[in-house]
């Protein structure tokens, strides 16, 4: 498989991924303010096994092409890169909810504290990439081998550990997919190749995998809240990484399926530029909702789900568009030459977007 098929797939990959996220965050949000659940609480009840396993998946893939880099090379693209965006996001939107909207400069001066050590809000997934490439990095530096590492983290997964520290409890629950990723890289990507010269074997395997994975999530003991999902058989920690994996991989095959569809460029863009969008979303997503619920024009929780979703992921894309059209604004989107580790800018140059 050419390079340009793996890209188109992958940024297909990561459309996907960021709608669910963004689909999951503006059904819980309106559910919290309606008490009510809307039809998209089913679709992200669906996808709650793979939604998240998904983006760290992906997100491993190629780490294999940078895991032996110079310390000082790796950590400017891997831990740098991602931190810069994780600080001035967090920065962004403690000011804006806490100093400006709250109006507490003392409560906003002690969240930008926090936020060093403990994961903001959305963007913890953020910060969590800059954490598992440096884990990873060590366990390559200090050989610890495969055998080794994923078991140790499939049992923190399943373990389902719940921590004070926000770091260690996302590491344990996902640290396992984005070691995937890395380790099963090959793997995926034979699967892919498979499903693009095979379509309508794959597109049988998916509708299985999605039937199976229908059932066993509502399946006896679910329960679909306005701010959340219970899962029937699928919580049993086996099962449920056994399905945040197979789902993950049903994903990228789909993403290679649709890779071959003219009209779902948009969705390759929004995975190209994945990582703007989720940085964004949430301050248009309030404001829409807020200003929904205010008028009164929209009460059905699903209907309003929706345009929350829409205009939450469409927000961002506008900004980008701006920042690229002004060339005002574009430390937002672009790590300045400050923010690079010295001597790494050259190499790192075309890695510097988000």
């Amino acid at each position: 498989m050419n390079n340009t098929n793996r890209k188109a797939w992958v940024d297909i990959a990561k459309g996907l991924s960021i709608i669910l996220v963004v689909m999951m965050y503006s059904a819980y949000n309106t559910g919290e303010y309606t008490g009510e659940v809307g039809y998209l609480h089913y679709v992200i009840g669906f996808a709650t096994p793979f939604r998240m396993p998904e983006f760290f998946l992906i997100s491993g893939l190629f780490l294999s092409k940078v895991i032996d880099r110079p310390w000082r090379l790796y950590a400017d693209r891997r831990v740098v890169h991602y931190f810069y965006f994780y600080g001035l996001w967090a920065a962004i939107m403690i000011a804006l909810k806490v100093g400006i909207f709250s109006r507490s400069p003392a409560a906003m001066t002690h969240d930008m504290a926090v936020a060093v050590v403990q994961p903001y809000g959305v963007l913890w997934f953020i910060y969590m990439l800059g954490v598992v490439s440096v884990v990873v990095k060590l366990c390559r530096q200090f050989r610890i081998p495969h055998w080794v590492v994923v078991p140790l983290a499939a049992a923190l997964q399943m373990a389902q550990i719940e921590s004070a520290s926000y770091i260690v409890q996302q590491f344990a629950a996902y640290f396992i997919f984005f070691y995937a990723g890395y380790l099963f890289a090959p793997h995926v990507f034979r699967a892919v190749g498979w499903a693009q010269t095979h379509p309508w074997q794959a597109l049988g395997a998916l509708a299985a995998w999605a039937v199976v994975n229908g059932l066993l999530v509502f399946s006896p003991g679910y329960e679909v809240l306005p701010m959340g999902m219970q899962m029937g058989y699928a919580a049993f920690p086996p099962l449920h990484l056994a399905l945040a994996l197979t789902g993950a991989l049903a994903l990228c095959v789909s993403s290679a399926l649709l890779a071959k569809v003219r009209a779902m460029d948009w969705l390759r863009w929004l995975g190209e530029h994945s990582l703007v969008i989720y940085l964004a979303f949430t301050i248009p997503m309030s404001i829409v909702r807020g200003v929904a619920l205010w008028s009164g024009l929209i009460t059905d929780t699903g209907a309003l789900s929706t345009l929350v979703l829409v205009l939450s992921t469409a927000a961002p894309a506008v900004m980008f568009w701006l920042i690229r059209k002004t060339g005002m604004g574009t430390f937002l989107i672009e790590r300045p030459a400050w923010a690079h580790i010295t001597g790494t800018r050259p190499l790192a140059a075309s890695n510097s977007k988000v």
